[in-house]
């Protein structure tokens, strides 16, 4: 039980969910389409993760015109796990309180066996708890302790319309769909086999609140994308910068600075979302990076051309304003790609498509997309897109937390990613129009 029950919070955020009158609970976001570290729902404008020092100074230090193509930083909670008459563990927010709550990299070296490393891990570099200030054992690939925590209670309040379904490795559908990512399940289920495993030595975590980058969408289609030519940082044993350059070399990181780190996309023709995680993205040629992006600007019946120009333009706005910070190195970063599977014309599709089952089509839509509210056919609002770069666990600048190495420029092997991203974009918009 957590050690924090007494306390009060004074101020929900929007529809937050309360644990009793004391915190907010927190549930899985249902949106994660990658990373390692779980990302929770705190209210619909807000999401968190379990914190790690550089990352929160990084957010804290952003230069101004870095802030619009970042989620916005909006504080820290102390989250603890609590038991319920069933034997759930429920995760619960509560107001930070200084000295109380641990970040992930507070724990001794002794308490952090070292995570195994294999193909079939279920963790992404990208997130902090890699970071070598907080000692990766926390998170333990062991399925005994996956599978002794209880399922999480991912069906109490905030779910999908919309199903998921998970493309596997040989690019047929699973059977099973389910109202949450599954890379969010995965990611919830460790992040709660971890705290309950650690539950006799620590009590508290601190968490990081985050602006939640898809709240405007009513169906995020959301492309995670791993940036740069290099992954680890510079502060990295050895033995794991060995690993991260070993992935580089054997995927697109190193032929196009990018690769794909996880999606997923609204599909109209049959209502759900169609799925891809990070081993997928580890395995494709720079060919089959360009088959992922047009896959993933796709609903099902046709390319999303509107989507080009406005995706174009976030691209190119993003590097120039990189390319103008010196120093910076955005090690293991990622970069969201948003838009909305709402399109205002799904009306003039289904309308056209009468072959395409139109019962089943009408049937799997969201109440959002019948409503008849969509914007009359050719309507010439430009889609709204948005571009987020996140993770920032192994960043760096000039003078930034006393770092040892000081690097020149700026980080041109990101800078090299949007340039591939820009160029195969441009192309695939001259092949369709």
């Amino acid at each position: 039980m957590c050690v924090c029950q007494t306390m009060e919070v004074g101020k929900y955020g929007k529809n937050a969910t309360r644990s009793g009158d004391r915190g907010v609970l927190l549930e899985p976001f249902i949106h994660q389409v990658g990373g390692h570290s779980s990302m929770m729902r705190y209210d619909d404008h807000t999401v968190c993760k379990p914190l790690i020092t550089r990352e929160q100074r990084f957010y804290e230090s952003l230069p101004p015109e870095m802030k619009e193509f970042t989620p916005e930083y909006k504080g820290v909670v102390s989250v603890c796990f609590e038991g319920d008459s069933d034997g759930y563990i429920n995760l619960v927010a509560y107001p930070y309180v200084e000295n109380e709550a641990l970040e992930q990299d507070d724990m001794p070296e002794r308490d952090q066996p070292r995570r195994k490393h294999s193909r079939r891990s279920l963790h992404r570099s990208s997130s902090g708890t890699e970071h070598k200030e907080e000692k990766p054992g926390l998170a333990s690939d062991s399925s005994e302790s996956i599978q002794e925590t209880k399922s999480p209670r991912v069906d109490l309040h905030i779910h999908s319309d919309v199903p998921f379904q998970m493309l596997d490795g040989n690019s047929g559908l699973s059977s099973e769909k389910i109202s949450y990512n599954p890379w969010s399940l995965r990611c919830h289920k460790q992040q709660l086999s971890r705290m309950r495993s650690e539950s006799k030595d620590r009590k508290l975590y601190k968490f990081l609140l985050l602006e939640n980058v898809v709240h405007h969408f009513k169906l995020p289609c959301v492309l995670d994308l791993k940036m740069g030519t290099r992954q680890h940082g510079d502060d990295a044993s050895e033995e794991k910068a060995a690993r991260q350059m070993k992935k580089c070399e054997q995927s697109t990181s190193a032929t196009l600075g990018v690769r794909v780190c996880g999606m997923q996309v609204y599909q109209l023709d049959t209502g759900h979302y169609l799925c891809r995680n990070k081993y997928y993205g580890r395995g494709l040629s720079i060919e089959g990076f360009r088959n992922a992006l047009y896959q993933y600007l796709h609903n099902g019946i046709e390319l999303r051309k509107d989507l080009f120009e406005p995706v174009l333009a976030k691209l190119r706005s993003l590097k120039a304003v990189l390319e103008r910070q010196a120093s910076y190195r955005f090690y293991s970063s990622s970069l969201l790609i948003i838009y909305d599977g709402k399109d205002s014309r799904a009306g003039m599709f289904v309308e056209r498509r009468p072959e395409m089952c139109l019962k089943r089509v009408d049937s799997s839509l969201p109440e959002s997309l019948q409503d008849g509210s969509s914007t009359e056919p050719g309507s010439s609002a430009q889609p709204k897109v948005d571009v987020r770069m996140i993770d920032f666990a192994h960043s760096t600048f000039k003078g930034f937390r006393d770092d040892p190495t000081v690097h020149d420029g700026p980080d041109m092997g990101y800078v090299f990613g949007l340039e591939s991203l820009i160029n195969i974009m441009e192309q695939m918009r001259e092949e369709n129009q």
